[in-house]
C-alpha cells in the first residue's frame, strides 16, 4: 500500500456507519488514455476493495442489504471493487474511489419501500376480455370454413 496520508483511520458512509481502513485494500496501477510521458510513468489509477462478508463493521442485515441491493457488483468471494483513474493525482483518484465506495454502500443501505399489490379496475378487466373476444372474432372469421 502506498505511503498517501489518510484523512482518517475509517471511511465515513453515514452518521452511524463507519469503515475501518484496514478493511480496504488500495492498490496503485498505472492508467491507461491520455496523458503523454506522465500517464508512463506515474501510477495514478487506483482501486480500492472491500470484502463485504469479512467484514467487521456492518451488521448481517445491513450485509444482506448491501448483497441485496448490489450483489451483481459483488465477487464471490464477497468483494466490492471500485476503481478510479479520473484525475492525474494519485491521491485525488483515492480519494474518488473511497468516495464512489462509500456513496455505494450508502445507497444500497437505503431500505426499500415494499410494494403495494393492486387489482385491476373492472373496466380494465372488460376492456381486455372484450379485445380477447374482438381478436378471437377476426381469427376465427380468417379461418377456412371448410364448406367446398
Amino acid at each position: 500500500m502506498a505511503e498517501i496520508d489518510t484523512p482518517a483511520d475509517e471511511l465515513r458512509i453515514s452518521d452511524v456507519l463507519a469503515i475501518p481502513r484496514s478493511e480496504l485494500e488500495v492498490r496503485m496501477s498505472r492508467a491507461g488514455g491520455p496523458g503523454g510521458q506522465h500517464v508512463n510513468t506515474s501510477s495514478t489509477r487506483v482501486a480500492v476493495t472491500w470484502n463485504v462478508k469479512a467484514s467487521h463493521a456492518i451488521s448481517p442485515e445491513q450485509r444482506a442489504a448491501i448483497f441485496s441491493a448490489i450483489g451483481s457488483k459483488i465477487t464471490d468471494s464477497g468483494t466490492i471493487r471500485v476503481v478510479a483513474r479520473d484525475t492525474r493525482s494519485q491521491k485525488q483518484n483515492w480519494m474518488l474511489a473511497e468516495a464512489r465506495l462509500a456513496e455505494m454502500i450508502r445507497k444500497a443501505l437505503i431500505p426499500r419501500r415494499p410494494r403495494k399489490k393492486t387489482k385491476p379496475t373492472r373496466s380494465a378487466v372488460e376492456r381486455r376480455l372484450d379485445s380477447k373476444k374482438l381478436q378471437s372474432k377476426k381469427k376465427n372469421d380468417r379461418r377456412d370454413s371448410g364448406d367446398e
